[in-house]
């Protein structure tokens, strides 16, 4: 990240609304004949964490770089706390933690968030990141011998070193155990309850799902969806029954109304259908189907009819 100055805290003024931590208005970018970016709105507020998510080529990255000020958009504004980008950056107000990148390998762990901190004229003091990133008792690891979740816990404690007001994160848990991962996340429901605004990507909807505030689902450039977890899961209608029937009659289900798919594993069939209890009848009553589940659809089906629909090159 460039070199930061001053970092300021941004106080709305007493009675008027706070200035949003992101404002995205008519994002567009185009690489010669590809347009990655085509219109993005997108708003959001202090303290809120939002998960970006949108299938490989949907924009998200392109658009993660406006927001840092690494690349210009065609056409449309990109601000942050209501200045630009790179005004931002330099203010101490937006920090991100990229998937690679960034590290050099001979270096300890400690070290290398000492040269990090050198870069900025005001931050919180290493010891404090190291704990606050769970790697104190590797400080001096050098980088070469980190595992690879290891790396991205470093590299979120080169983050927190400014106090950023925004954290952009993309990937922030690859290479992490379970535990890890969940440790990474109580860490960031701590800041973001002080206040602190967290955008992340991610490829573990899982992650999406339990810990965003708001999902913000992206296809072909555009935003197909905006809410929570729940409001985006309701998107898609219909539930799945799930039953244990060796032998299932595939064809005598997908005759049933309102059943869309049919997938046999093992000696469990599961079927997707608008109409959930026409299927439990049919299962219950003319089948010899036993132990019958129902569940509502998951965040990874809201994604995958989200992001398919009206596919397009």
């Amino acid at each position: 990240m460039p070199q930061t100055q001053t970092h300021t805290q941004m106080q709305p003024t007493a009675g008027a609304p706070a200035v949003p931590a992101i404002e995205l208005r008519g994002l567009t970018k185009s690489f010669g004949s590809v347009r990655a970016v085509r219109g993005i709105d997108l708003t959001v507020r202090p303290g809120e964490i939002v998960a970006f998510l949108g299938p490989n080529g949907a924009g998200k990255t392109t658009t993660i770089d406006m927001m840092l000020g690494l690349s210009r958009p065609d056409e449309g504004t990109a601000l942050v706390y209501g200045m630009e980008p790179s005004s931002a950056v330099r203010h101490g107000l937006i920090s991100a933690v990229m998937q690679s990148g960034g590290l050099l390998k001979d270096l300890t762990v400690e070290e290398t968030l000492r040269l990090t901190a050198s870069l900025f004229s005001n931050t919180r003091p290493v010891a404090e990141v190291l704990e606050r990133a769970g790697i104190a008792d590797i400080a001096g690891r050098r980088v070469v011998k980190c595992s690879g979740g290891q790396q991205q816990r470093l590299r979120f404690a080169m983050a927190l070193l400014p106090d950023p007001e925004l954290l952009v994160l993309d990937e922030p848990t690859t290479g992490m155990d379970v535990t890890g991962r969940r440790d990474f996340w109580a860490a960031i429901r701590e800041d973001a309850a002080q206040g602190r605004t967290v955008l992340f990507a991610t490829h573990y909807l899982e992650e999406a799902d339990a810990y965003a505030d708001r999902i913000v689902l992206v296809s072909h450039g555009q935003v197909v969806a905006d809410g929570t977890a729940a409001q985006v899961k309701a998107l898609v209608s219909g539930r799945t029954v799930r039953a244990t029937w060796p032998g299932a009659d595939v064809a005598a289900l997908q005759r049933l109304p309102g059943v869309e798919t049919v997938e046999v594993r093992g000696e469990s069939v599961l079927i997707a259908s608008t109409d959930s209890d026409a299927v439990a009848r049919h299962l219950l009553t003319s089948t010899d189907a036993r132990d019958l589940e129902i569940t509502s659809r998951g965040l990874e089906d809201a994604f995958i009819s989200l992001t398919t629909e009206g596919d397009q090159s």
